[in-house]
């Protein structure tokens, strides 16, 4: 799996709209600076078919350190949790995913779909 750069998506939208790569870069910087500012003020962004983002504030909560076993209290905080939308979910679902043999983990890219269960696993 490859990882795409902010860099990258402004260099291939420049090339596809036929437009100067440092308005590309300012179209997409503002639409993501307008984003966090949204999700910052509480917010709740739906771009259809896409997903929808939301902040929501995660409570306090009492954890453990695994290393010292000592009780430890975590504040509450605002998270971000994004849903996906249904062109994008349709598009995901059309991607093959098989299971690793040796890890037991999702690996995409495969051509054939391969379950747990048909490995002997649970």
């Amino acid at each position: 799996m490859a990882t795409v750069t902010k860099k990258e998506l402004i260099d291939r939208i420049a090339d596809e709209q036929g437009c100067k790569r440092v308005l590309a870069k300012r179209v997409i910087q503002a639409f993501l600076d307008s984003i966090v500012e949204e999700l910052a003020q509480g917010n709740r962004l739906e771009f259809r078919d896409f997903g929808v983002f939301e902040s929501k504030i995660r409570a306090a909560r009492q954890a453990q350190n695994p290393k010292t076993m000592a009780k430890v209290m975590v504040p509450c905080k605002r998270t971000v949790k994004f849903k996906v939308g249904r062109v994008m979910k349709l598009r995901l679902d059309q991607v093959p995913v098989s299971i690793d043999g040796a890890t037991g983990l999702a690996v995409e890219g495969s051509a054939q779909r391969v379950s747990k269960t048909s490995m002997g696993g649970g």
